[in-house]
């Protein structure tokens, strides 16, 4: 087997298992390919373009109006991203409703959680849909070791109010296959923490070529060992992901770069996502973009997705 290559990884708008009603709408993952003394020079160029008395640059620094041009400069060709960064997106609310529409192995998970997202608000109102994704992102939770937040008789009470509400919708028609998979629920977990997938996206994207991956992130109380060989061990993932260790950022320039990247992605996604975008950072971010992220609205999926990319991938 080829000798394992090294990447070095961090997240934006991580809040573990919390996908609905937290403080970000987005997940960002990025992972850099580059060697220590160039990480570091990206480093110090981008405090020369946006200086800050922080002993550790992090990306809220560079995610500032007044650092715009230091933003810019990073995501551009002088850099030293452009060609050896990548960035995987993950839509908080469509993630929670593709692990909803798990719950039905028979059917196409796809359409259906396209169909959700899209008409979820519109058919059951905004504000009662949104509760009812929070109280089964809470539900999940509670299956995860989480303590009691939702029980399983709320979550289908509202399932069979938006059943019987439109039965004649597809959302409505959805309730009822959902209504009809009560029983499934016990034995049901959801994986919803993003930080798993997006771990196995990127040692995909850098070992494509068959080589393996050697993982180096920052710290995550939620990246146990157990959790690592798990890892290691996913079907989509053995053979390329070699290895994952943990480190201090503050002790590593490549794990700073990939947090300013990660950071920069969530900020100019979660403005696109929610109309606020500025087109000359969006531009700038999408070569970065993987293209089987987890994205579920079409519009701004056609702006940050990279040139000619497949539809984001539904998992």
């Amino acid at each position: 087997m080829a000798q394992p290559f090294e990447i070095a990884c961090d997240e934006s708008g991580s809040e573990g298992e919390k996908l609905i009603g937290g403080n970000t709408a987005v997940f960002a993952h990025a992972s850099v390919r580059l060697d220590v003394e160039s990480a570091a020079d990206c480093i110090q160029q981008v405090r020369s373009r946006a200086p800050s008395p922080t002993t550790e640059y992090k990306s809220d620094v560079i995610r500032r109006k007044k650092h715009l041009n230091a933003l810019k400069w990073l995501l551009g060709p002088s850099a030293p991203l452009l060609g050896n960064a990548h960035v995987y997106l993950i839509d908080k609310t469509f993630f929670a409703i593709s692990r909803l529409v798990d719950l039905l192995p028979e059917h196409d998970r796809q359409v259906m959680a396209d169909t959700l997202y899209r008409e979820g608000g519109q058919t059951f109102g905004p504000d009662k849909w949104h509760a009812f994704l929070d109280s089964f992102n809470d539900l999940m939770r509670t299956k995860n070791g989480r303590g009691p937040v939702a029980s399983a008789d709320s979550v289908f009470t509202m399932v069979d109010t938006f059943r019987r509400t439109a039965p004649g919708s597809r959302a409505g028609e959805i309730m009822n296959l959902l209504w009809g998979s009560r029983s499934h629920l016990d034995s049901f977990r959801a994986q919803l923490n993003p930080l798993f997938p997006a771990i196995i996206q990127a040692a995909l994207y850098w070992g494509d070529a068959g080589k393996p991956v050697s993982v180096v992130h920052d710290r995550q109380t939620l990246l146990t060992q157990a959790r690592i060989d798990e890892l290691k061990e996913t079907r989509s993932a053995k053979g390329r992901l070699a290895g994952l260790r943990l480190v201090d950022s503050r002790l590593d320039p490549r794990v700073q770069v990939a947090d300013l990247l990660a950071g920069a992605a969530r900020m100019i996604a979660e403005d696109e996502l929610t109309h606020q975008g500025d087109a000359e950072l969006t531009a700038l971010l999408r070569p970065y973009v993987d293209a089987f992220s987890i994205w579920g609205d079409e519009r701004s999926w056609s702006l940050l997705a990279p040139i000619a990319a497949t539809p984001p991938a539904r998992t």
